[in-house]
């Protein structure tokens, strides 16, 4: 489980660091750049990480496939894969385009809302590279080909670093585009992670040269009816953060600022858990691919005990050092305030958003995205969102009332999973019993 986690977090804490350098220096900009990179980035990613999560079913087939020793039923996922991944980037680019003009009517700051619309209108152009790149990354992962992904995402972002440099500030002779600038540096970096990975699949797999690459529609069928509730799951969680942003931009630029700094944080801190999750959906998979359902139990808890782990870690971090935390991001010492009182708050949830995220993944393996789904939809819409809403705006406490309400529902989520993986464990034991 180490040896798939360990580049699958680095991988994951790899990705994160692409928006940290992003926020990180247009935080010199100011803080309407930081909100509309804050702002920008929660819209586009409910859209285009819904579409990547179609993709998810890879995770089941492929390593199903790959722990069953069928090589050839592998690559006819990833092929379908990445026809299904075609066929969503024209749907993604629209969406995100018909969103944009919306944005005046959400009663956004002014300032932000200047800056927010051009930024949406570079990052729009990565929804292709986004798209290959999580198809490529889900069959490589599958099949216990990790250093790839991490080794790409570490020179991403240097990429990414290099093009926030030229186009934030204007340096080299590039044009000075403040926030936009990180839009085209990340929608750069996002076609070299798809390039680079897409050359290793191609050197790394002779076998793709000899099959046919016309799309079976069965099998783009059957990825859609696993992706879909794991897409509409991570479209729930990602939504209501979205939706969260929004309402904190109508507190004003310094709220919204020090929820970016915050959100920015936690979502590093997340990558952590949430690579745990990938490698768990990789070993549950295999092990029930060839029939070894206690080989699958033992890959599921192994992999809850890493995340808890970690994330006791992550939330000892943001106990102690909020202040030095949110200083790597602004030195203004009202957006300091603002995400040193957010990052407290998180710490408490730190622990059960790795349950849930890890759990996500195991239960995902077994073939079973529904129930995370409906868990989130519970947690975050029906309990999280309105106890924060009321907390922010009724109570009025602002921002942090918005983190204790989806804090609530986030713990909720993470306990209620668990006890579904526990009785998914059992499930399969019995199944293999009997089928002895």
């Amino acid at each position: 489980m180490a040896r798939i986690a360990s580049p699958l977090v680095m991988a994951e804490v790899g990705w994160m660091m692409m928006g940290v350098v992003d926020t990180m220096m247009v935080g010199r900009v100011g803080a309407s750049a930081i909100g509309a990179v804050s702002l920008g980035t929660n819209l586009f990613y409910t859209i285009g990480i819904f579409a990547s999560g179609l993709l998810l079913g890879m995770d089941t087939l492929v390593a199903q496939g790959f722990g069953a020793g069928d090589p050839q039923d592998c690559r006819h996922s990833l092929i379908n894969g990445v026809w299904l991944a075609l066929f969503l980037i024209v749907p993604v680019m629209a969406v995100v385009e018909l969103i944009i003009p919306m944005l005046a009517a959400l009663g956004i700051d002014p300032a932000v809302l200047r800056d927010t619309r051009p930024y949406m209108r570079a990052l729009v152009w990565s929804a292709g590279p986004l798209l290959l790149y999580f198809g490529f990354r889900r069959y490589l992962q599958s099949v216990n080909l990790v250093r790839p992904v991490m080794v790409t995402l570490i020179t991403a972002n240097l990429v990414n670093l290099a093009g926030n440099w030229m186009l934030v500030f204007g340096n080299l002779g590039a044009p000075k585009l403040g926030a936009e600038g990180s839009g085209w540096s990340t929608c750069i970096s996002r076609v070299y992670m798809m390039a680079v990975l897409g050359a290793v699949i191609w050197r790394s797999d002779r076998g793709l040269r000899q099959v046919s690459w016309r799309p079976d529609l069965a099998r783009i069928r059957r990825l859609l009816a696993l992706g879909f509730p794991a897409a509409a799951q991570i479209g729930v969680e990602i939504g209501v953060f979205a939706t969260v942003t929004v309402l904190v931009g109508r507190l004003g630029a310094t709220p919204l600022a020090g929820h970016q700094i915050a959100l920015t944080t936690v979502s590093m801190t997340f990558m952590m858990p949430l690579g745990i999750s990938s490698a768990a959906a990789v070993r549950v998979g295999q092990a029930i691919g060839r029939g070894d359902s206690t080989g699958a139990a033992r890959s599921g808890w192994t992999a809850l005990g890493l995340g808890a782990s970690v994330m006791s870690c992550a939330a000892l971090a943001l106990l102690v050092a909020p202040h030095f935390i949110a200083r790597l991001f602004t030195p203004d010492a009202a957006i300091i305030a603002s995400g040193v009182a957010l990052l407290r708050i998180a710490a408490f949830f730190q622990l059960f958003d790795g349950f849930q995220v890890v759990t996500t993944g195991a239960l995902r393996a077994a073939a079973d995205t529904r129930t995370p789904l409906i868990c989130h939809f519970v947690g975050y819409w029906l309990i999280g969102l309105p106890v924060g809403a009321f907390l922010c705006f009724d109570y009025r406490l602002g921002a942090p009332g918005l983190w204790v309400g989806l804090s609530t529902g986030l713990i909720l989520i993470g306990i209620v999973l668990v006890a579904f993986w526990y009785r998914t464990v059992h499930a399969l034991k019995y199944s293999r019993a009997r089928a002895c």
